[in-house]
């Protein structure tokens, strides 16, 4: 089954063509990356997925559900982690946790709860409060926070932009262990990133969406031996058309 389907999707702002003309279908269960540069539209087409903006043209369903007549049903389908860490820094983690699964109505919220703790291995951070830990420990909160609602669709934006080494490893990891589980959406501009975790890969430039497959399928179109390299060829040719 298609959990997403996005036909000929444009967002227009002024004379600025953030997206343009884009369609993809994300199956069931499948964990797809938009890998491309900052700036390519990569944040947009998140935020057009999750109804955060309305469309300029195109068409867009969730599990064959509309957009626009079906938002509210959706909506409770859908969870994102987006680029700015989505965490209240007053509160302590486990208030966080606790706050976010009152918003989603979750049932069962104690055990929920206790399931991220322990993926996350939030336990010797509970009682701190958000605003006093790491860049990583924040990361992988406001991550445990988008998946409070065991979502059939988690969008990630750039969810490792700015960590280190380390706490990136930590959270691939963590979300390796989702694939499967859920449909997973995730925008990088990291190339090990997309290798690593993706079932497919959609390479976005100037707003288009210009290539996509798997990581094989594009090695052999590009004739490479490694993504990086594939991508260079890709996003190269696009800029000489």
């Amino acid at each position: 089954m298609l959990a997403i389907d996005v036909s000929n999707l444009s967002k227009d702002y002024h004379d600025i063509n953030a997206v343009c003309d884009v369609s993809l279908k994300i199956k069931e269960g499948e964990f797809f990356s938009l890998l491309g540069v900052n700036g390519a539209g990569k944040t947009t087409i998140i935020k057009l997925m999750t109804s955060l903006i309305l469309p300029t043209s195109g068409d867009i369903k969730i599990f064959g559900m509309d957009y626009r007549s079906d938002k509210s049903k959706i909506k409770g389908l859908l969870n994102i982690s987006p680029q700015e860490t989505a965490i209240a820094p007053n509160l302590t983690v486990l208030e966080n946790l606790e706050f976010m699964a009152g918003i989603y109505c979750v049932p069962n919220k104690n055990e929920r709860i206790n399931e991220l703790i322990k993926l996350f291995k939030l336990e010797n951070v509970l009682k701190r409060k958000t605003k006093n830990l790491s860049g990583g420990w924040q990361r992988k909160l406001s991550l445990a926070v988008s998946l409070i609602n065991n979502p059939k669709i988690l969008f990630l934006d750039e969810p490792t932009l700015g960590l280190d080494v380390i706490s990136r490893k930590q959270l691939w990891e963590i979300l390796n262990s989702l694939k499967g589980k859920m449909t997973i959406v995730l925008t990088t501009h990291y190339m090990e990133e997309a290798e690593y975790l993706s079932d497919f890969i959609g390479i976005m430039h100037n707003g288009k969406l210009i290539k996509m497959g798997s990581k094989d399928d594009l090695l052999k179109l590009t004739h490479t031996k490694k993504l990086e390299d594939a991508f260079v060829k890709i996003v190269g040719d696009d800029v000489c058309e």
